[in-house]
């Protein structure tokens, strides 16, 4: 498909590098890129999380959800999975509130065991915690199993961000009345696509939840907003600032690529190179599995070990580049990129070789919802970028779309829908209680909220951070910055909770005394 289509998508927000692990090598399928890349759940993730779940105690539960929410019409409910924990609660008499992550595009375990930051603040805040899970995902399918909720574009139809909004407000909604807990405060919480949600239900549904943590939420990053370009030159800078030269050896390794493939055996030689278990189909397989590779690294360039994409160091930009350039002096071009692009898909060592299963179909959530309404303009300048230079054009991006779905996307229906257009002057007339966190190496950072709208509309901005490293666990290695970013987070949280409870307490003393 055409660069333009697969330059939006890849999220929570990816091309999807979606990994397994089998006997001999590491599976690697993903889609082509140029497509909004968020962090995505994987199998091999699954695998990961596994011997971590023990760590995150709550029980796991089905709601009955509707399937359209803005029509009466007689239509099958689904089981919409969430997780639950009340360890910590201090419940309903003590006006305590409920945390409530919204479900990205993905398995909501995962999501689930990378949020450690509110299962650490429970505690403190006597909260109950619930993680609801998006529709479409993980086990939240709508007409009994995924191949049947994916099987064209009338049964995609309601996967929307406005049914994914309105599944949590009811379901919350629900939650609060069974537990007669009609009275606690709902503070919401998100990172990436999640993060989107969170700030926009906290706009939408202002009477469901007092107050929201948007998480590394690019919830400008779409029609004439801000620049295209934001996303590749951020994650281009996060390189270039580590080594000039390892910046200019990638931007020099797209047309290295190209010659290499054009010779005579040229696929065969590129796949052995990078150690593919097959030859490769063309070098679009080749280029899309780097841009990938190189995009992740800048969402995650952590401070500290982590496992949340892939098994990776601290600082995994410094060591790619660490291995670029310090290759021998008769290294080729592309042996330095293959030892630098490693960190990424091999950094334990462990794979002997990649596959890549690229799914021709595309049918995956997270496309369809990019392909309606996600629209999030991106493209790849001359000048300051070491990807491909990439300019985004809509009507093959909506040729693409249709060629996939037979759907015509709607580019100004976020905007429309839910703004973005001049955020400062509308948050600050009508929103309030929303933090929105960035760390500027997330290249997702360039569609954020970068400022203060309003002593209640809040920035809190870090340098140094990365995608929604603030919702991850705590770590004895947390620079001081991180430590000071969550501890702000955490007062006005209980800040927001405290004038709530004060609000309800004067309703009540008044109330009492006009009887």
């Amino acid at each position: 498909m055409a660069n333009q289509f697969w330059l939006l998508l890849i999220i929570s927000f990816v091309s999807v590098v979606a990994l397994s692990s089998p006997a001999n090598g590491l599976s690697v399928s993903y889609r082509n890129k140029r497509l909004p890349r968020f962090p995505r759940y994987t199998f091999q993730n699954r695998t990961r999380i596994k011997p971590f779940l023990h760590e995150y105690r709550y029980e796991t539960k089905f709601f009955s959800q509707q399937l359209d929410h803005f029509s009466f019409a007689d239509l099958p409910k689904f089981p919409q999975r969430y997780l639950i924990n009340s360890d910590h609660w201090l419940g309903a008499s003590a006006l305590a509130p409920i945390f409530l992550y919204c479900g990205n595009e993905g398995d909501i375990e995962w999501f689930a065991t990378n949020s450690g930051f509110i299962w650490e603040i429970a505690p403190k805040f006597g909260a109950l915690l619930v993680f609801p899970e998006h529709r479409y995902y993980g086990e939240s399918m709508p007409y009994g199993s995924r191949e049947e909720a994916y099987k064209n574009a009338t049964t995609l139809s309601y996967l929307t961000t406005e049914q994914a909004l309105a599944d949590f407000a009811v379901f919350v909604t629900d939650l609060k009345r069974n537990l007669s807990a009609e009275a606690s405060p709902v503070v919401l919480f998100g990172g990436s696509y999640g993060g989107m949600l969170a700030a926009w239900m906290r706009l939408k549904y202002p009477h469901i939840a007092i107050g929201a943590l948007a998480s590394s939420a690019p919830i400008l990053q779409f029609e004439d907003i801000v620049p295209p370009e934001s996303f590749y030159d951020i994650a281009s800078n996060d390189f270039k600032r580590e080594s000039s030269s390892c910046f200019n050896t990638i931007k020099d390794s797209w047309d290295a690529i190209i010659t290499e493939g054009q010779k005579e055996n040229g696929l065969q030689k590129l796949a052995k190179t990078f150690h593919f278990c097959r030859v490769l189909n063309s070098t679009d397989d080749l280029s899309d599995w780097l841009d990938s590779a190189y995009s992740y690294l800048a969402m995650v360039d952590y401070p500290y070990s982590a496992d949340f994409m892939m098994p990776l160091p601290g600082h995994p930009i410094k060591e790619v580049c660490r291995k670029i350039d310090g290759a021998s002096g008769d290294a080729s071009i592309l042996d330095r990129i293959y030892a630098g692009v490693s960190v990424y898909y091999n950094y334990t060592g462990k794979v002997d070789c990649f596959e890549l299963d690229d799914d021709p179909h595309g049918l995956d959530g997270w496309n369809w919802q990019a392909c309606t309404e996600m629209v999030m303009p991106m493209s790849s300048s001359q000048e300051n970028s070491m990807f491909p230079a990439d300019d985004f054009n809509y009507s093959s991006y909506k040729k693409d779309c249709w060629n996939t779905f037979r759907v015509n996307p709607r580019p100004r229906w976020v905007t429309t829908e839910l703004g973005g257009h001049d955020i400062g002057t509308t948050l600050k007339s009508f929103g309030s209680n929303i933090i929105f966190s960035n760390g500027l190496l997330d290249p997702w950072s360039g569609g954020s909220v970068l400022k203060n709208l309003s002593d209640t509309i809040v920035a809190l901005v870090t340098k140094e951070g990365a995608h929604h490293l603030d919702l991850r666990p705590s770590t004895p290695q947390d620079p001081e910055w991180l430590v000071e970013q969550r501890e702000a987070e955490i007062r006005l949280i209980h800040g927001w909770i405290q004038t709530y409870r004060l609000e309800k307490e004067a309703k009540f003393s008044s109330l009492k005394s006009s009887s």
